[in-house]
């Protein structure tokens, strides 16, 4: 990560809020990243849920228990620090912390790795979470970004993270 990258990733939330958020946006949402997947021949699994419900899940090829296994550890990330899975990943890897060092969490059931993003409604705060697994962390991330960007209009140009690791 770029020193820059994490001012961009708190920048990513400040913009990608939702005045709504529903069933039908869920869909929506994952069918877009589903076919983007699709035309890029990702192996990717996506995972769309509130809280306490999941309204988006598919698997394109390619994919196997561990992806799965990657988006619940994502999503449980995102429910419990309220942010994206990355953002927190870069805030540890400032103080050169890993998750169960500094929060003595289980890697078992959370993680820093990219690919989580938080739901959040204007107004109302993080409601739930879009989790990608399959891809490098940060394309999981960027693809979610992407994805949001496009579909709530945004400029995609202040939300991208440079292209070095």
């Amino acid at each position: 990560m770029t020193t820059n990258d994490l001012s961009i990733l708190i920048h990513q939330e400040e913009i990608l809020q939702f005045d709504v958020f529903n069933e039908d946006i869920a869909w929506q949402l994952g069918s877009i990243i589903y076919e983007r997947g699709k035309s890029d021949s990702l192996p990717i699994v996506i995972e769309i849920k509130k809280f306490d419900q999941t309204l988006f899940l598919a698997a394109r090829s390619g994919v196997t228990f561990d992806h799965h296994d990657w988006i619940r550890r994502k999503g449980n990330t995102v429910q419990r620090f309220l942010r994206s899975s990355y953002r927190l990943g870069h805030e540890l890897s400032i103080e050169k912390l890993d998750i169960t060092q500094r929060y003595n969490l289980p890697a078992y059931d959370y993680t820093s790795a990219g690919g989580g993003f938080p739901i959040i409604v204007k107004n109302i705060g993080v409601i739930g979470s879009i989790t990608i697994s399959g891809l490098p962390e940060r394309q999981d991330h960027q693809l979610i970004v992407d994805t949001l960007a496009d579909y709530l209009e945004k400029d995609k140009s202040t939300l991208q993270l440079s292209v070095t690791n």
